[in-house]
């Protein structure tokens, strides 16, 4: 045994996990996704799921996905930087950035390469990050491969952001990057105070808005929406794989960050191309959340009535503000 093997032997948490029949990861499931699965021959209820718009069994996104699989093939064979861009990819792109309220938008492999690419890409050594410490995994790691300086800020604390704006180079850039929801504890992002603070300290603000798209704002528009601020947001990422239904993610921006982004961001340039499946399911989903406002009122009624049901029963419930409920 080689000496990575022997190290990692040693990792038992899982198994002594699932010796104690407690171990709740990686089940299969054996059909479509929705508010009931099939799941070792049984149907049962589904509360983890992401598809928030109910849309990734809807026969209207999955006919798209086959009609762009029969049109374009089942892959693009190389990155967008080359020969993998797409007519459809395009469309999407403009649509996206047309729904977010933003000049371009790029469209990336999956929601992590946004942020994994994009972050490292935007600021250099004499930059700052500066993160809310319950930012996304996807977030700490493309924060952690920028050489640029890096902050934090304490959950939601505006006091602790304004602490660790004021040790920043007033002339340099500094990149606040939030969640719009945070995803394990469901609040929100406290928007109109960082955008105060962004005007005080001459910053740039990126909300990941994953979790707010197709949930919060004008036909599912996000938290920027939502608050009425989504001018004063200068990126606006979102991913595929939630509310619309498929795989992948995008960043919205004015078109001199995209810019700089489409010859910059490595994750953008040298990974291949989303399928063209992926692209049109997403691309049809996006066009049913707009057509079809009742998702979003049927969203909400369900969120309401988990939140009282499980109040009723006993469970201790976060300081939630979204579809997505910690239980305590």
């Amino acid at each position: 045994m080689g000496l990575l093997q022997e190290k990692l032997a040693k990792y038992d948490l899982p198994q002594k996990f699932m010796a104690q029949g407690v171990y709740p990861y990686f089940r299969e499931i054996e059909g479509k996704q929705g508010t009931e699965v099939e799941m070792g021959g049984h149907e049962v209820l589904m509360f983890g799921s992401n598809a928030y718009t109910g849309l990734t069994g809807d026969e209207r996104v999955i006919e798209a996905g086959i009609k762009a699989m029969h049109k374009y093939g089942s892959g693009c064979a190389g990155s967008r930087f080359l020969n993998g861009t797409l007519d459809l990819h395009v469309q999407l792109e403009k649509e996206l950035a047309a729904f977010v309220g933003k000049d371009e938008a790029l469209c990336f492999s999956t929601g992590f390469t946004v942020n994994s690419g994009v972050i490292p890409a935007l600021t250099d050594r004499n930059d700052y990050i500066i993160c809310d410490d319950r930012d996304h995994a996807s977030i700490v790691d493309g924060r952690r491969l920028s050489f640029s300086q890096q902050l934090k800020y304490k959950h939601n604390d505006m006091a602790d952001l304004e602490k660790q704006l004021q040790k920043c180079n007033p002339d340099s850039v500094k990149l606040i990057i939030v969640d719009g929801v945070f995803s394990m504890e469901g609040d929100l992002a406290n928007l109109p105070e960082i955008v105060r603070l962004k005007h005080k300290y001459n910053a740039t603000i990126m909300v990941d808005e994953a979790h707010g798209l197709g949930v919060f704002g004008k036909q599912g528009r996000g938290v920027c929406d939502h608050f009425g601020l989504t001018h004063e947001v200068d990126l606006i990422m979102g991913t595929f794989s939630k509310s619309l239904a498929s795989i992948g993610g995008f960043i919205a921006a004015d078109s001199s960050i995209i810019n700089w982004l489409r010859h910059n961001a490595r994750t953008y340039i040298f990974s291949a191309s989303n399928t063209p499946a992926a692209t049109a399911s997403a691309l049809e989903a996006l066009h049913i959340i707009q057509d079809e406002p009742e998702r979003l009122k049927a969203l909400w009624e369900a969120t309401n009535y988990a939140l009282k049901r499980f109040r009723e029963a006993g469970f201790e419930i976060g300081a939630t503000e979204s579809p997505i409920i910690p239980l305590y």
